[in-house]
């Protein structure tokens, strides 16, 4: 196996494809190289069936989900035509249909009420951040003292998903949070602007995504609070509440740093309609009268 795992190495490193994109390639790869391997089987003869065979049981006993089993199917086409050379038809190995499910998005009240909860003030400081730039989880915990501005009261994210950098606003909410936080957390003269905002126990690296993770479904829990929140829920709400304010698509993207319009046209389903001042035809009255 790590004669296979070192030419795929190669081709990220060429390629300088993003560390989390190489994670999670490498890491579907590896279970399904040992799927096969398990099964006394040479990889240089796997076909086609054998990796209809690893879908299946992807789905049916795994019980992953299509968009999951979707991300195993392009590891593995990319090890079949990329490491062992071979031409895959599309027919044979297709893409399932993925079922779209609309993210829960909680009223505004619910929302301060998770950001007011937790009485760590990195925490608070943190969460503060996700719902007023419309952060990634993993953008939060990666952020760097200087990638605050609070002159242009912008915050730079860097090395984002799809390796792409952008701006966002910075909350004037925020930013009062972070500099109470600042003041406890880092003394004048301790820190460089390239250190991280929110370090983990260990100084040297940044706080790990899923402290982030948990600290939101602990606050969730205590709140009685719906339990389909998560920390990625104070994005979609981020994008919501800027529509239901009058925000346009165009400005929404370009924060969220999504490469297609479609994606942030999607929260036009997700927002309040009476905030969008949207009346139904019932609450109109009668024009005859």
């Amino acid at each position: 196996m790590d004669h296979y795992l070192k030419e795929i190495d190669l081709y990220f490193e060429l390629k300088g494809t993003p560390d989390s994109s190489k994670e999670s390639y490498m890491r579907r790869m590896q279970a399904f190289i040992k799927f096969i391997l398990d099964r006394d089987k040479c990889m240089e003869e796997l076909s086609e069936r054998d990796i209809q065979q690893y879908i299946l049981y992807l789905k049916r006993e795994k019980g992953l989900s299509a968009g999951t089993i979707n991300n195993y199917v392009s590891a593995i086409k990319f090890f079949y035509t990329y490491v062992l050379d071979k031409e895959l038809n599309p027919r044979k190995i297709p893409r399932m249909k993925r079922v779209t499910y609309f993210p829960v998005i909680p009223p505004k009240q619910d929302v301060l009420a998770i950001l007011n909860a937790t009485t760590n003030l990195k925490h608070k400081a943190i969460l503060h951040m996700i719902y007023g730039s419309g952060l990634r989880v993993s953008e939060v915990a990666k952020l760097r003292i200087g990638d605050i501005c609070s002159k242009s009261m912008r915050v730079r994210i860097e090395h984002a998903k799809h390796n792409t950098n952008r701006y966002t606003i910075l909350s004037e909410t925020a930013l009062v949070v972070l500099r109470d936080y600042f003041r406890i957390y880092f003394s004048p003269g301790s820190y460089k602007p390239e250190d991280w905002l929110f370090p983990g126990q260990n100084r040297i690296e940044h706080i790990n995504v899923k402290t982030i993770k948990n600290t939101i479904i602990k606050l969730r829990n205590k709140l009685q609070l719906d339990q389909h929140i998560s920390a990625h829920t104070l994005r979609h709400c981020f994008a919501a509440h800027c529509l239901e304010n009058g925000v346009s698509l165009a400005h929404i993207q370009q924060m969220l740093g999504h490469k297609n319009i479609k994606t942030t046209a999607g929260y036009l389903h997700m927002t309040s309609k009476s905030m969008m001042g949207i009346k139904s035809p019932l609450d109109t009255g009668d024009g005859n009268k």
